[in-house]
């Protein structure tokens, strides 16, 4: 057995496929001619051959390509090309795999299961060509799981592959061999725990990060999630070397700009303040576009009054030298949990009369800001509206909000009466009453006070979105945006204790998917449901008509008390500023179709919530469902589906066995087009890959299979890689 951190490389895998190692060692040119060749007639105006370099496409994070062999007229004919299983690489299968895949020349390179491996797989088969696992020496992390993907750069001649593992730690492997550099940091890591400008514990789970590295020019610049010894301040490392070329800090020190935004000492003891969401890059201006999460105490802002900067803002930064070029607060003081979850995406828009290098960036509130990414001003205005204020002691709140005024929200915001599921006279009544309970209105209602009388806020959306990591996708064709989003209800409660302390007392609602396990945090569980996923009823409930209500109820029998859509997909023409569509996304929840208080009522289709990116093609918008269904053949799956790209209207959908947990992403290779997502589950996760009729390689190396985490998939009989146990339980939420 091969030691821990140990890459198998092209001799270790010999026996896995002799097509394996043709792959692995030859040229792109011998590798692309064993790759399977498209049948005649598939027709498409792409080249052979494209790449996808980085999670979202490219560091514009636009999640497009240009390809149109798989279109509205085929969608439903697609077929599995192969599939890549992920159980082995942890010490237990995971349920919700969030890496997107890149392709570079020919091969694919991801991180994948719980313990975060870095694989290579040929992207025309699925098979594993070389895995690396780096040795944590015991480190704990506070960002489990998979993570959302790996950077690519290259000069030309040398190519690396780049990642964070799990206790955060840099890596730089050479993307043919998967050997560390041996010039970056000490040989095998960049110990991100170091030279951070605060003293942060060498092992203890304080501090992770989901997102890849972003590779920009010659500079690694990274981000952190969690940072509960201090701020996550910004770094750029040499690509080369590994050395710290720079640091912002998200938290201004004395004398920098942003201090005096602070009250005197806060600043001092300020922890989080990271970047956790994925960043984007434009190489031809030099520039880094971050966003940057809340302080301590999502919803209590005690230790932090004043708009604080750099918290809840999206930060500009030179790539070189880490200077700040401009910042735009999307949020003040913000007591919703709402950080900057994705990436902006970067386009040129043609405005009034000449073209604009613009961004737009998506949020967990459901605006979408649109900036001149060479300014920072609103290409159309921003408004600050006078907002409410809470009744929280010694609490302090924000007398403005920022409001785009042309965009329009993409989901469902605030909380109102007439919000509230009313598909029968009863089922109105009851939600009614509960409605007495809770104090609501618009977006930016504060979190109040439990007391007798009242027990919470109701907003939406909820503090995961709205919109999350994935982000959106944009064509840059024709400037039209698209996003998936959620729509579940939130509870923001304080309670506070005699002492004066505040804790926060809230709930986040359920009965808006049934995800099967695939959800943050969800580790796979084959013998059943784990936990209350779904449709949860309160144990000794009724028929919820006649049962009290409960402080932080957010269900009826297991159904959300808010209206659906539960699940969305929105598009938005930038050009103009104007909603063009919006489409539920997903089926309805066997347990609210098949509920028992609405026999023989028709509601519409709800969609369902979830965590899923979008993937834009020539003529597609391309996602699948969130959670799963009983289908007319009795299966209880999901759907990839396929929407026309102008007008929204479903015109494909093929089987997934459980639901999309990561973004898709998709390829030529040698004339053929592959569209490859990531999906999870209680029955583990893995890599689809679809493609065309006629796109099945013989063989199927890459399936691996179970075996309590002992080690790594490979091809039919061959060898894997070293398992052990994890140092993190899972995938986080953030």
């Amino acid at each position: 057995m091969k030691k821990s951190g140990t890459p198998l490389t092209r001799r270790t895998v010999l026996n896995n496929s002799a097509a394996a190692i043709a792959l692995a060692g030859a040229p792109l040119s011998e590798a692309l001619a064993q790759a399977p060749a498209a049948p005649a007639g598939l027709g498409g105006t792409a080249p052979p051959n494209t790449d996808w370099t980085a999670p979202s496409a490219t560091n514009r994070a636009t999640r497009y390509a240009p390809l149109d062999q798989v279109n509205a007229a085929n969608f439903n004919t697609m077929e599995v090309a192969w599939r890549f299983k992920t159980d082995n690489f942890g010490n237990h299968p995971d349920a919700f795999f969030n890496s997107t895949p890149l392709v570079v020349k020919g091969r694919m390179y991801a991180t994948v299961g719980l313990q975060r491996y870095l694989v290579c797989i040929d992207p025309a088969n699925g098979q594993l060509l070389w895995t690396y696992r780096h040795d944590e020496n015991g480190r704990l992390g506070a960002r489990g799981g998979s993570g959302w993907g790996v950077a690519y750069w290259t000069d030309g001649t040398e190519e690396r592959i780049l990642y964070v593992t799990i206790s955060y730690q840099l890596i730089s492997v050479d993307a043919k061999t998967g050997l560390p550099d041996p010039k970056f940091g000490n040989g095998k890591e960049v110990d991100l725990r170091l030279d951070w400008d605060h003293t942060v514990d060498p092992r203890a789970p304080i501090v992770g990060l989901h997102a890849a590295p972003t590779v920009v020019r010659n500079t690694v610049v990274v981000g952190a999630a969690s940072a509960s010894s201090g701020p996550g301040h910004i770094r750029g490392f040499d690509v080369h070397t590994g050395k710290r070329k720079w640091i912002f800090h998200t938290v201004p020190q004395k004398g920098e700009f942003g201090y005096d935004t602070w009250q005197p000492g806060q600043a001092e003891t300020a922890t989080n303040t990271g970047v956790w969401a994925p960043m984007t890059a434009d190489e031809e201006l030099g520039t880094v576009y971050c966003g940057v999460e809340l302080p301590q105490a999502d919803w209590i802002g005690k230790t932090r009054f004043g708009n604080a900067l750099f918290t809840e803002t999206l930060v500009a930064l030179d790539c070189d030298t880490g200077k700040r070029k401009w910042h735009y607060q999307t949020e003040h003081h913000g007591l919703w949990d709402r950080d900057i979850c994705a990436a902006a995406i970067l386009y040129d828009l043609p405005y009034n009369g000449r073209m604009v290098k613009a961004l737009a960036q998506p949020t967990k509130q459901a605006f979408l800001f649109v900036l001149n990414r060479e300014t920072g001003l609103p290409i159309w205005p921003i408004e600050e509206r006078k907002v409410e204020a809470g009744d929280v002691p010694g609490e302090y709140y924000a007398p403005t909000q920022p409001f785009p005024t042309k965009v329009p929200a993409f989901d469902h915001q605030g909380f109102t009466r007439d919000d509230a599921i009313d598909w029968t006279p009863a089922i109105k009544a009851k939600v009614q009453g509960l409605l007495d309970h809770y104090h609501m209105g618009p977006i930016y209602t504060p979190p109040t006070l439990v007391t007798d009388k009242n027990w919470g806020t109701i907003t939406t959306p909820e503090n995961q979105g709205g919109s999350n990591w994935p982000g959106g996708s944009l064509d840059p064709e024709n400037g039209v945006f698209y996003i998936y989003s959620k729509s579940t209800p939130q509870i923001y409660a304080i309670r506070q204790g005699a002492d004066g302390n505040a804790a926060a007392a809230g709930a986040t609602g359920q009965g808006t998917n049934d995800n099967m396990g695939g959800s943050f945090g969800g580790s796979a569980n084959p013998g059943g449901r784990a936990g209350a996923l779904g449709g949860p009823v309160r144990a000794g409930t009724k028929d919820g008509i006649n049962d009290p209500f409960f402080q932080n109820q957010l269900t009826l029998n297991g159904m959300s008390i808010l209206k659906p859509p539960y699940g969305r997909i929105t598009a938005i023409d930038l050009k103009t500023g104007n909603k063009m569509w919006q489409v539920p996304h997903g089926e309805t929840p066997d347990y609210i179709k098949n509920n028992e208080l609405l026999k023989g009522v028709t509601i519409p289709r709800t969609g369902q919530s979830g965590v899923a990116g979008v993937l834009t093609t020539k003529s597609l918008v391309i996602c699948g469902d969130t959670g799963q269904f009983t289908d007319e053949q009795g299966r209880k799956a999901a759907r990839f589906r396929a929407y026309d790209k102008m007008t929204g209207r479903e015109v494909g959908a093929v089987f997934m066995e459980q639901g999309q947990t990561g973004s898709p992403m998709t390829y030529m290779l040698n004339g053929r087009q592959y569209i490859v997502v990531a999906s999870g589950g209680l029955n583990g996760a893995e890599y689809i890959c679809y493609s065309l009729p006629g796109a099945n390689a013989p063989g199927g190396g890459g399936r691996g299979g179970r075996g309590g985490g002992r080690g790594a998939p490979g091809g039919p009989g061959g060898p894997g890689a070293p398992g052990g146990r994890g140092p993190a339980p899972g995938n986080g939420g953030d």
